[in-house]
């Protein structure tokens, strides 16, 4: 091979190289990753995944704890856990995403119980409850 040909191949290869490097690639997504549904017909989600879903919040959030002892921020709604099928008319459509929380999750567990088998079909619970959201440093706020 020449010399110039050689360079021209030389030239080429850096040059695909380059624009390799430069293109957008595979485009990803902002969406927060929800893993998907437990047996029980709902979402186990962390406190770092609530905390990206919070930036761009598209879902009802409700506080099933009892007593009242604070909120999340951006909280819509407060429902006991143990009256969660008693209060459906505050909720939105069973399709609708909704994220259910209490101070460790046992309570928020069993309200996500209840209305997967009332046919909610987009339900996610918080692991660990606003314990784990204030051990993680979020604001929690007091009412």
């Amino acid at each position: 091979m020449s010399r110039i040909a050689f360079r021209i191949v030389g030239i080429l290869f850096l040059s695909i190289l380059v624009l390799a490097a430069c293109s957008p690639g595979q485009k990803q997504s902002s969406a927060p990753t929800v893993p998907e549904k437990n047996a029980d017909g709902y979402t186990d989600i962390s406190v770092d995944q609530l905390a990206e879903m919070l930036q761009n919040k598209d879902f009802t959030l409700v506080n099933v704890h009892i007593p009242y002892e604070g909120d999340l921020p951006q909280t819509d709604l407060s429902i006991p856990y143990n009256e969660i099928d008693q209060h459906l008319d505050q909720l939105p459509g069973k399709d609708e995403p909704i994220v259910l929380y209490c101070n460790s999750g046992n309570m928020s567990t069993q309200a996500a119980r209840t209305l997967a088998q009332l046919g909610y079909t987009n339900l996610m619970e918080l692991d660990g409850g606003f314990t784990a959201w204030k051990a993680a440093g979020n604001e929690f706020l007091h009412k």
